[in-house]
């Protein structure tokens, strides 16, 4: 196929596929992120169960179908449920304004199990409540009553008499230190639970901190956000085979008290059935109208369920003296528990009056008189319906984002994302002429195509993810000036204008390719190690930069070729390339001492502000809760930390903040002790009090679980994008290459460390991914540079290093400031433009592309130059030059390489003669070796028959040579040759 027929060919599939991008941007929804459209997104970690003692891919499917289909089921649609790492899952709820219902939805266990009671009860439990119808003995009674005077609650109050009555203790702590005495059950299948840790406070009547947790360390964490010091309060461990639970009390018709204080029982951890044996619950009603759960059973389960029912009923008769009537037989009987999630949903009697032989389970069974509502027990039946979770799941960070916000962001995005698009275009037009209006199409059709494959994949667009859309408009803009540099280079060689764009292409593909696989390498990196937030960003920028090497290569060479021999590109003004360019004639390697100086000063300055100011790490790495809230009513900030406190919630900084999208009345709330009730209690309390406006409550809370989580993939990810990033250099270039890169890197990263140091600006998770995409990009006018060098080496066989590298470095600093510049233009679209979140990752990526143009340039290859120098043969070349000139120049003109190449001095003499020179010695003549015959000769033996002696033409080439040498020493110390 020629080339007019391949250049069509492109140019018509890159038509038809631009037309089919369009369509599917019409036609396609975008499918936007929470914190694009509001909801509320959850962090969970997995935890192993008896019943699942290790955390495996199958648990955590499990427990993903199960979130999802309860969710469903609670009416949360739309729930986006995914695996993160290999125990983590993310929730995401869109819509959702409730973070306690989206929490319960997808953290609450569902855990049914059925317990014969009396056997159960232990100790003082036993003694009072564990004999039906026989008087409780007058010293534990007596010893209870005691108990729950001086825990503050009342012993004549009905609701307070049967729970004493019935064994139960009045605090929890007091459970829970008669649970710790009893001896543990190992490797319990049958349990329940696992062993399970309390924190109480030290003081009576020693409230609860935290618990039921089932490690030691989970006691510290406060899944919302703060951190609690080891030295707080009492830890107490309850082993394997005991459990604790609580019971509300009722009213003497038999309804449950929803608002009263709970009374605590410690059982032995021996259920009878689990939820796992029942089938088909589903809420209905009684014979008196009030709401129940009925359920039937599996086969095994049925079987159980008559056994343990008979077994209370047979205990139950065998206290009967004689035939007991109805009032007796009630009095007398068992009791029979359903519990859920360490909770009594109900406790009825099976009487063995009416079921001598227990409850055949045939039709089913029901859970009663537990419920306030019909919606309660709808609740109740649909969590059965879901089943329970597998694995016990903790929660670890949580987001709340309203519409209102995630709208705000969504408009800044794309604002900012239109502007940098056309700030990079007007700039590629004014510098590339008719290139540029090249380069503006390619960067349109990448942009359709681009959003096609986002809604067709589909990509969920986030903040992180528009960051890097935005990023990869410089990217893309960069290969197009690489190859456009190559182009006007060719033709103010002298060449046409189709063999001109063919060498540019040719030369060029191999230094785009190069910079191009670093960015991949770095997104794949963020992608596979990175938390979820920052995955949406490394995912784009990934197909962002592959769709870039399409648009920017193919279908620009494609365009280009065609109408290479048109008017169009008759001229090279057209070009721009009619001048010779900007000329750059600059020691590099010589100033370098100044550079490293001016990098030195830089990086102690942010070293002494890291070490007293330190990094301001935000709530992803440290922890604790932040709430945006737009108020109705005008106040300041002590008035809302007045409404705070009365909700409970105390030392919360609270700041007015400036955000269009919230209007002029909204504040920024940062706290450390917030739980997801709490939340809830902070937005009903200011809602009372100032009201809110419509979606103008958005919170986000983060434990130190995630924070740490993040912490550590953050520097997992920094440490595997050096390896391959120094691996591929090293690949790719020469190992030497790889050292250099790697040292400018952590320079790079220094430097913007300190910088956010120096002005306190908040380190988040985004400024992460801006740190790690720091990695592959400030790579990019690295490999330009290094590129040169690796071409320019064989074509400079006789001049040192640092010639080479001056004269590279000065042949591609127009394009590796023209690159910096356009991404710079996108990245600063973003810090103007962008919301928040987009400010903070612009602002990372900005200091970042400045420290890597400014170390790619005046450390890394420095670095480079001043390492292979120590190589023998670039130091042979260095004396060579050195004891011909005198000094090495900054430059090596071709004159100069003929010379050199011409001069037959052996390494010995150039050794000779550079010694002299640091001695300040000139080189004697006599050391210049001759050809020239003795002066004095026989006269016998001057000539024969008369003739001169003959003459060998070595010799007179030889003589010739050293005469020029000779010429060329004088006119040195004539005039010197310091360039």
């Amino acid at each position: 196929m020629g080339k007019r027929r391949k250049n069509l060919f492109v140019l018509l599939f890159v038509f038809a596929l631009f037309a089919v991008s369009a369509l599917v941007i019409v036609s396609k929804a975008t499918k936007l992120g929470l914190d694009l459209k509001g909801g509320v997104q959850l962090v969970l970690q997995a935890r192993p169960t008896p019943q699942q003692p290790t955390i495996d891919s199958g648990s955590m499917t499990r427990a993903i179908d199960i979130i999802r289909s309860g969710c469903d089921q609670l009416g949360v649609s739309e729930i986006e449920v995914a695996q993160v790492g290999t125990d983590q899952i993310q929730v995401g709820i869109p819509g959702a304004t409730s973070v306690g219902q989206a929490t319960e939805c997808a953290t609450k266990p569902a855990r049914l199990y059925f317990f014969d009671w009396e056997p159960n009860l232990i100790g003082q439990e036993f003694a009072i409540g564990g004999r039906p119808g026989s008087e409780p003995p007058q010293g534990p009674l007596a010893k209870a009553n005691e108990e729950w005077e001086d825990a503050g609650r009342s012993t004549t109050l009905f609701k307070d008499q049967q729970l004493i009555f019935s064994g139960a203790f009045p605090t929890q702590y007091a459970a829970v230190k008669l649970a710790s005495e009893q001896k543990p059950v190992p490797d319990c299948e049958d349990c329940s639970s696992p062993a399970t840790y309390y924190l109480f406070k030290k003081k009576d009547p020693h409230e609860t901190i935290a618990g039921p947790e089932f490690t030691r360390e989970d006691l510290y964490i406060n899944p919302s956000g703060s951190k609690r010091s080891v030295g707080d309060g009492i830890v107490v461990k309850v082993p394997q085979g005991t459990i604790v639970v609580s019971e509300k009390p009722s009213d003497r018709n038999g309804q449950v008290l929803e608002n009263a204080d709970p009374g605590w029982f410690a059982l032995k951890d021996r259920p009878a059935l689990s939820g796992t044996e029942i089938t088909r619950p589903k809420q209905e009603t009684d014979e008196t109208g009030r709401p129940n759960v009925t359920f039937g059973f599996s086969g095994d389960g049925r079987k159980a369920f008559q056994e343990v029912t008979r077994k209370i009923a047979q205990r139950g008769a065998s206290r009967a003296i004689g035939l007991a009537g109805g009032e007796e037989a009630e009095q007398l009987s068992g009791r029979f528990a359903a519990i859920l999630d360490n909770e009594v949903k109900t406790r009825p009697i099976i009487n063995f009056r009416e079921n001598p032989d227990g409850i055949d389970g045939r039709t089913g069974a029901q859970i009663s008189g537990g419920f306030t509502s019909i919606g309660e027990a709808q609740e109740l039946a649909t969590f059965l319906q879901r089943g329970a979770l597998p694995i016990n799941l903790n929660l670890i960070s949580q987001s709340q984002v309203s519409a209102t916000l995630g709208s705000q962001a969504l408009d800044a995005g794309i604002k900012a994302g239109v502007i940098g698009l056309a700030l990079v275009v007007l700039f590629l037009l004014v510098f590339y002429r008719f290139l540029g209006l090249i380069s503006a199409l390619a960067l349109g059709a990448y942009g359709v195509i681009f959003f096609a494959l986002i809604k067709l994949i589909p990509i969920t667009l986030t903040l992180p993810g528009i960051a890097g859309l935005v990023l990869t408009i410089g990217v893309a803009a960069d290969s197009n000036i690489v190859i456009f540099e190559r182009i006007k280079e060719e033709v103010r060689a002298g060449r046409s204008m189709s063999s001109a764009i063919s060498a540019g292409y040719r030369r060029g593909i191999a230094t785009i390719i190069d910079a191009n696989v670093v960015t991949l390498l770095t997104a794949f990196v963020l992608f596979v190690l990175a938390t979820a937030g920052v995955k949406g960003f490394a995912f784009t920028l990934g197909v962002g930069t592959i769709v870039s090497l399409f648009t920017a290569v193919v279908f620009t060479q494609a365009l280009l070729g065609s109408m290479s021999r048109t008017r169009l590109l008759r001229s090279p003004s057209a070009l721009g390339a009619k001048r010779q360019g900007l000329g750059w004639h600059f020691d590099f390697m010589g100033a370098s001492r100044w550079f490293f100086s001016v990098s030195g000063v830089i990086l102690i300055v942010g070293a002494l502000a890291l070490a007293t100011k330190q990094l301001n790490l935000g709530i992803d790495f440290e922890s604790g809760t932040r709430v945006e809230v737009a108020l109705k009513q005008s106040t300041d900030e002590a008035g809302v930390r007045d409404v705070l406190k009365s909700s409970g919630v105390d030392n919360a900084e609270v700041q007015r903040e400036v955000n269009p999208g919230l209007g002029a009345n909204a504040f920024l709330i940062q706290s450390k002790t917030l739980k997801p009730s709490q939340i809830n209690q902070m937005q009903k309390t200011l809602e009372a009090e100032y009201g809110i406006v419509a979606d103008g409550f958005d919170s986000t809370s983060v434990g130190p679980t995630f924070g740490e989580t993040v912490a550590k993939s953050a520097r997992n990810a920094l440490i595997f994008s050096m390896l391959i990033i120094g691996a591929y250099i090293a690949f790719r270039f020469d190992p030497k290459f790889a050292v250099p890169v790697l040292i400018a890197l952590f320079h790079d990263i220094l430097i913007t460390a300190g910088i956010y140091s120096l002005t306190g600006r908040e380190v988040t998770s985004g400024t992460v991914a801006a740190f790690l995409t720091i990695l592959g990009y400030s790579l990019y006018d690295t490999i330009i540079v290094f590129d040169r060098i690796r071409e320019n080496m064989p074509r400079m066989p006789r001049a040192a290093f640092s010639q080479i590298v001056n004269r590279s470095m000065s042949e591609v600093l127009t394009r590796s400031l023209a690159t910096s510049f356009t991404t710079l233009l996108a990245v600063v679209s973003l810090l103007v433009f962008g919301g928040t979140t987009l400010q903070d990752f612009a602002f990372a990526m900005m200091v970042g592309i400045a420290s890597g143009t400014y170390s790619s340039i005046f450390i890394a290859s420095p670095v480079l130059t001043a390492w292979k120098e120590r190589e023998p043969g670039f130091a042979r070349r260095r004396e060579r030059i050195a004891a011909i000139d005198g000094t090495v120049p900054a430059f090596a003109d071709e004159v100069e390489l003929a010379r050199l190449d011409d001069d037959s001095e052996t390494d010995a003499e150039l050794v000779q003669d550079a010694a002299a020179a640091r001695l300040g010695k000139q080189p004697q003549e006599a050391a210049v070796a001759t050809a020239e015959p003795p002066t004095e000769v026989d006269a016998g033996d001057s000539s024969r028959n008369g003739e001169p002696p003959e003459v060998d033409p070595a010799a007179v080439v030889q003589r010739e040579r050293d005469e020029r040498r000779r010429e060329r020493r004088k006119q040195r110390r004539k005039h010197g040759r310091n360039r």
